[in-house]
């Protein structure tokens, strides 16, 4: 199969007929084989009865259904997980992203032998204050904190060999690191290409002004992971291992000090817990020792790491 066209949605019920007759008819004209797969993620208007009915009609159209809404990120995951075709390409449903994209898409994967073809909305039409804005700050410290060098990681439109999506763990809010994740898989190939983008025709926007703030921390969670999800001991350890050594040292020269004003100086000296010094080197070699625990802990837990997509499908058409 040459495509799976992977929709993630949440009440777009409005959107999805012209959505779908405009990924055929482009399919249709390049004689791809394709499969579309809408996952919804706990709609509670039609989306659900347009899906099914569209697949009625046309066979390659193929849907989960969640049980709740669980988030962008699991909707990806659960479609990565099926997707057939060798080259998987993602898009929003609201019609922001233009279906025409896709050829070109396909090309720079295949031809170009790109790993991943990341969209870049240059011209948007969203609110200046309240996305654009906040966006390009997000959009500068992600490129300044993983080292891959796009200007939308946000952009819905994206395009991946197989052999990306299958090899990513998505889960959380990670889907804006996708291209973080691929690379930190192995997949050095990561483009972007700039893609046409248009005002929202139906519904409302389903993301506010908070998912900048989760996106930060996400950010710095990822960026830590990255460096140190592995050998958790490496950071833990070494940061506690400092701090009780500098605690031992501090309340060996306290004693050293009162034992020498002692027996070398006759002078009665104070109590050792007297001196503010012995509390901070006592505090410092406890955060060591828990620092260095915590280390430990999360060596143990790298090994039996559990599996972190957990979600409930309610339905499926046409899939196993």
């Amino acid at each position: 199969m040459h495509l799976s066209i992977v929709i993630p949605l949440l009440n777009e019920a409005e959107s999805l007929p012209e959505l779908h007759s405009r990924i055929k008819s482009v399919c249709d004209q390049n004689h791809y084989s394709y499969e579309i797969l809408f996952i919804d993620d706990g709609s509670t208007d039609d989306s659900w009865d347009i899906i099914a009915n569209l697949s009625r009609e046309f066979p390659e159209v193929k849907g989960i259904k969640f049980a709740k809404n669980y988030g962008k990120s699991q909707a990806l995951h659960a479609a990565f997980e099926q997707a057939q075709g060798n080259v998987v390409i993602t898009m929003d449903a609201d019609l922001q992203d233009f279906p025409e994209e896709i050829p070109s898409l396909y090309q720079k994967i295949v031809d170009e032998k790109n790993d991943l073809v990341s969209g870049w909305k240059r011209k948007r039409f969203d609110h200046k204050l309240t996305k654009n804005l906040p966006s390009k700050l997000f959009n500068w410290a992600a490129r300044k904190t993983s080292g891959v060098y796009l200007h939308d990681f946000n952009c819905g439109l994206k395009a991946y060999r197989n052999e990306v999506v299958k090899s990513v763990d998505v889960h959380g809010d990670m889907h804006r690191y996708i291209p973080v994740l691929a690379k930190n898989a192995g997949f050095n190939k990561i483009v972007e290409k700039e893609v046409p983008h248009q005002a929202r025709l139906h519904g409302k926007s389903k993301f506010g002004a908070n998912r900048f703030t989760r996106g930060f921390l996400d950010l710095i969670t990822l960026w830590f992971v990255s460096r140190f999800g592995a050998r958790p001991m490496h950071f833990f350890g070494l940061l506690g291992s400092i701090m009780f050594l500098l605690g031992m040292l501090t309340a060996f020269i306290i004693g050293v000090v009162k034992l020498y004003k002692v027996f070398f100086c006759n002078v009665d000296a104070n109590l050792v817990t007297d001196n503010p010094w012995f509390y901070i080197a006592l505090v410092s070699m406890v955060l060591g020792t828990q620092l260095f625990i915590a280390g430990f802990l999360g060596e143990l837990i790298t090994r039996t790491a559990r599996k972190r997509n957990d979600y409930s499908i309610s339905e499926k058409i046409n899939l196993p």
